[in-house]
């Protein structure tokens, strides 16, 4: 064959080759892409805890190691622990313990169950580490700067590592209403289950025990899951809470226990393990993902591996060659040798013997061919061995000192052990060093080496340096916008972020504002600090934290529920200058009134300012519900509301009338006749009068009212205002403008923006910072309002008679720092459906029986409270019961407050609604643990769960005589709902 081929065959042949050569080419590259895949760096994007010594952060953690304190004190008092029998110096004696002394999550009881949507009996009925896990969770997230709930539905998995199920152990009775609860409450597999369940995550959920390795297991499954394409985001950690004293007991016994509590890392003076609790969680992301997405870096994951002990000297002792394994398959995946680490976060419990194996396979795996020595040490001389979470503990220490760029000292060492040469390769951190410089990433790895015979070695690297973004100035008003479930929770956050960024060096405004809108969850209590500088900022926000008022500071006084708006538009009232700031500071309504000028020459006078402002509101987030506006400003809304294209509202603004209108896309009213008809807008006819037709405004301004939304001018002052109060009088909704000539125009549409929401308007207030450059920087995490829930085990054995059952659980909850009301919520008798209170209070005390709450408002959802398929089925039998109806569990999904399912019971007897409602509200409230439920109350959101469905079924059958189902819970979810449902079903008395 020649080098020009001529005949077919040689040129098929070539053709042949050519083919095969590139599809060649394409497998080699793809087949380097897999496997660049199987190893990718995997991105620690953000981290939370929990850990002794009152540390709630990495922050804190950090502090706590940097500053050389440990975390150990004595045993809690708030366990049922009996503190005084327990102790005893003598090792041997049965149910003894000869150490006092731990590293314990003195709160752990505590948890913001209301945030959480579940109820208080559910709450007190659910291991305190399965709660823990659900505010640890959140942080991370929220640490990563992600708005939790933009991963709903999400392919985000869930591992975590989880050891002890003791929390209900010795437990002599229960209180009746939780036993549905304690299953799921206590199950280790429902750990990972109930953290994906409450925050939508559809990965795998995962929890595992391989004992003290869980936590670092947990981790590498995560990685390994998503390299391979299983997820986008994995949260992975462990948690460990000692609900009782028998792992001090044993150990006792087997005489491992350090007497002081204290792990003495690869000391001399090592006598045992210290035995801690604590939590950790992080949350991963592929690493070209996070860069790509922007997300913050605290780490970087080279690589991990996993092994088994396998046939060994004991079960639970340690095994040498195991742990070499596992450390060099480790550095395999990651592509590095021995001497491109630095440092390691060892297990070192404070055993002389596993110390010294420990030690001496440290030595036989990175000891060799090092430039630099590999300095060792544990977090464990800081917070003791915090079992399940130990190994995420030793993650975050790391992550932090390689951050800092320094190695901090390990603790409790007066003698290193001397059956290790400390002067060669390795080196015992027995004082703080600054992170030796390689002229490489800084590199560090952790070990967990567990009883169970399960070992995990991680290898970290320093996080990548990001580019900093160019600067560009603040706009002339800056926005903080902070929200929370409660108004106590308001203020917690306020007082958390000005505690945060009020500090010299700290974050910019602008990006703060930024952060604030784009990386935390909106919630239903709200307020914003509009200001110039942070000083002004800084004010309003200690005011908001304190409870007082500011100028700077807008806030609503209720939870939101959401409202609409409708928009006006002035026909005169244009000032010089009006728009000018606004032009320069945001590029879209610079653009909008560019192209209203190129219609209508250089000054487009009020309508290109009209135009400019919608354009702005639009990219805002904010679209309105209803238009209106009089003379040349009903063009405007015309405009907006789509029944012109903005070449044809510009032709009539300048007087030419041939314009072809349609039907507007957004309900508008006209100021001509006060009326709403699409087909009026839409005929040419109406625009050429329109313009010289009298205006009728309070007709229209009243229709406008009747739609139950706020009022926004949009225009250069609030020409309009006058008039519509004087028309609306003492009904005069929220009325603004989104100009003012008192206000420099940035400053007067902030502070619109922020009235507009905190009355329930959706603002997108990422679109204010439109043409700037900002990055998303570190907040506080979400200011929990916690409540103390821990199940009593000192109680007589025996049955319970309801009625005592149900005081049980009100003098459970009365220990809990005022949890539960004064006094349980009466049950009513049962009554004649025509006689008590309205319809929606008594689905609302029922409600709030059912879901154990002090009360359920109106407007609740049932779901949002907790409401399960039991409580559902116990909310439509209560609700049953007290009216005689027969509604199906359906009705509560179909109607999901109390003020839809109070109007579904009153739509079935009209006549009956009133007292079926009044006795529903009872009921429920009584079910739900509340003081009393509004009308329109969701029990979901109330907490209703299956099995407190169930009891609100059961009582309202009770009271009725019906035979309501569960469903019909589900189909009428708030007291009004129901009460009307078991009206429509009573029957009349014989």
């Amino acid at each position: 064959m020649t080098d020009n081929p001529t005949t077919a065959d040689d040129i098929e042949l070539v053709e042949y080759l050519k083919w095969t050569t590139s599809e060649l080419h394409q497998a080699r590259q793809r087949l380097r892409e897999l496997e660049a895949r199987a190893h990718e760096p995997i991105a620690i994007v953000g981290m939370a805890c929990r850990f002794p010594g009152g540390v709630r952060t990495p922050d804190a953690l950090w502090e706590l190691v940097s500053e050389g304190r440990d975390g150990i004190t004595a045993f809690p008092t708030d366990r049922g622990w009996d503190t005084d029998t327990l102790y005893d110096p003598e090792r041997g004696r049965p149910g003894t313990t000869y150490a006092r002394e731990g590293g314990f999550l003195h709160d752990a009881a505590d948890f913001d169950a209301a945030f959480f949507g579940v109820n208080p009996r559910e709450a007190l009925a659910t291991d305190p580490q399965q709660r823990i896990l659900l505010e640890v969770a959140w942080e991370a997230i929220e640490s990563a700067g992600i708005d939790p709930r933009r991963l709903r539905g999400s392919a985000t998995a869930v591992y975590t590592g989880v050891m002890y199920h003791d929390y209900t152990t010795g437990l002599e009775r229960v209180p009746a209403g939780m036993e549905g609860y304690l299953e799921n409450g206590n199950a280790g597999s429902v750990a990972s289950g109930r953290l994906a369940y409450t925050l939508g995550l559809e990965g795998a959920a995962v929890s595992l025990d391989t004992a003290c390795s869980s936590s670092l297991v947990a981790m590498h499954l995560a990685c390994q899951a998503l390299r391979h394409d299983e997820c986008e985001l994995a949260l992975a950690g462990g948690v460990a809470v000692m609900a009782t004293p028998g792992t001090f007991v044993a150990s006792s016994a087997q005489g491992g226990l350090a007497r002081d509590g204290r792990c003495k890392s690869f000391a001399a003076e090592g006598d045992g393990i210290g035995w801690s609790e604590g939590a950790g969680l992080l949350l991963l992301e592929r690493l070209s993902d996070a860069q790509r997405n922007n997300h913050h870096i605290y780490a970087v994951v080279r690589g991990s591996a996993v092994n088994q002990d396998g046939a060994s000297t004991g079960l639970a002792a340690p095994n040498g060659p195991a742990q070499q394994r596992v450390i060099r398959s480790a550095l395999r995946d990651a592509g590095l040798s021995p001497s491109d680490v630095d440092a390691v976060d060892a297990h070192a419990t404070g055993t002389l013997l596993g110390d010294q194996i420990e030690a001496q396979a440290l030595l036989a795996t990175y000891g060799k061919d090092r430039d630099h020595p590999l300095w060792i040490g544990s977090v464990k001389s800081n917070i003791g061995h915090t079992q399940a979470a130990g190994g995420i503990a030793a993650v975050i220490k790391m992550a932090m000192a390689m951050r800092a760029g320094v190695l901090p000292a390990t603790l409790h060492v007066r003698n290193p052990m001397p059956a290790v040469d400390w002067a060669g390769p390795i080196r015992l951190l027995t004082s703080t060093t600054g992170w030796p410089d390689t002229g490489r990433p800084r590199r560090a790895a952790v070990s967990s080496f567990a009883a169970s015979g399960t070992n995990a070695h991680l290898v970290l690297e320093q996080a990548p340096g990001a580019p900093a973004p160019a600067g560009t100035a603040d706009p002339p008003a800056v926005p903080w916008v902070l929200s929370a479930r409660t108004a106590e929770s308001l203020r917690g956050q306020a007082a958390k972020l000005a505690g945060a960024v009020s500090g010299a060096g700290g974050p910019g405004i602008s990006d703060v504002a930024w952060s604030l809108a784009t990386t935390r969850t909106t919630f239903e209590h709200r307020a914003v600090l509009v200001g110039r500088d942070r000083d002004e900022l800084l004010d309003g926000l200690r005011a908001l934290a304190e409870g007082d008022v500011h100028v700077a500071l807008t806030r609503s006084q209720d939870p939101v529920t959401g409202t609409g708006t409708a928009w006006l538009f002035a026909g005169t009232g244009m000032r010089e200058g009006a728009g000018d700031e606004l032009y320069r500071t945001f590029p879209v309504f610079a653009a909008a009134v560019d192209e209203v000028r190129e219609h209508l020459g250089a000054d487009g006078g009020l309508f290109s300012l009209q135009v400019g402002l919608a354009a702005l509101l639009g990219s805002l987030g904010l679209r309105p519900d209803v238009v209106l506006g009089q003379g040349q400003g009903e063009v405007a809304a015309g405009y907006v509301a789509g029944v012109f294209d903005l070449a044809g509202a510009c032709r009539l603004v300048a007087g030419d009338h041939d314009v072809t209108p349609r039907r507007p896309t957004i309900r508008m009213i006209s100021s001509v006749t006060g009326e709403s008809e699409d087909d009026l807008f839409a005929a040419a006819e109406y625009w050429r009068k329109q313009a010289d037709a009298p205006v009728l405004w309070p007709d229209a301004i009243r229709q406008a009212s009747a739609q139950g939304v706020c009022l926004l001018e949009v225009g250069p002052d609030p020409v309009l205002a006058g008039e519509t109060k004087r028309v609306l009088g003492d009904r005069t909704p929220l009325l603004t403008a989104t100009l003012n000539h008192a206000q420099p125009d940035a400053r007067a549409l902030a502070l619109v923006l922020a009235r507009l929401h905190v009355a329930g308007s959706t603002v997108d207030w990422s679109g204010w910072f439109a043409g700037s450059t900002r990055r998303s920087v570190a907040l506080p995490t979400y200011a929990f309002e916690r409540r103390r829930f821990w199940l009593d085990r000192a109680r007589p054995a025996g049955p319970v008679a309801e009625a005592d059952a149900d005081s049980a659980i009100w003098d459970e909850l009365r220990r809990t720092e005022g949890t539960a009301p004064a006094e349980p919520p009466a049950v009513p008798a049962p009554l004649p459906p025509v006689a008590g209170g309205s319809t929606l209070d008594q689905v609302k005390a029922v409600a709030a029986d059912v879901l154990a709450r002090d009360r359920v408002d109106d407007e609740a959802n049932f779901l949002e409270l907790g409401l399960t398929s039991l409580t559902a089925l116990e909310l439509t039998r209560r609700l049953n019961a007290l009216t005689g109806l027969d509604i199906p569990l359906v009705a509560i999904v179909d109607h999901p407050t109390p003020a839809e399912l109070s109007r579904y019971l009153e739509g079935l007897m009209p006549e009956a609604t009133e007292s079926v409602l009044d006795q529903v509200k009872a009921v429920a409230a009584d079910v739900l643990a509340r003081d009393g439920i509004d009308d329109e109350a969701n029990f979901l959101e109330l907490g209703l769960t299956s099995l407190t469905a169930l009891e609100l079924t059961r009582r309202l059958n009770a009271l009725t005589g019906l035979d309501i189902p569960l469903v019909a819970i589900v189909d009428h979810p708030t007291p009004a709902e129901l009460s009307r449902y078991l009206a429509g079903s009573l029957k009349p008395a014989a």
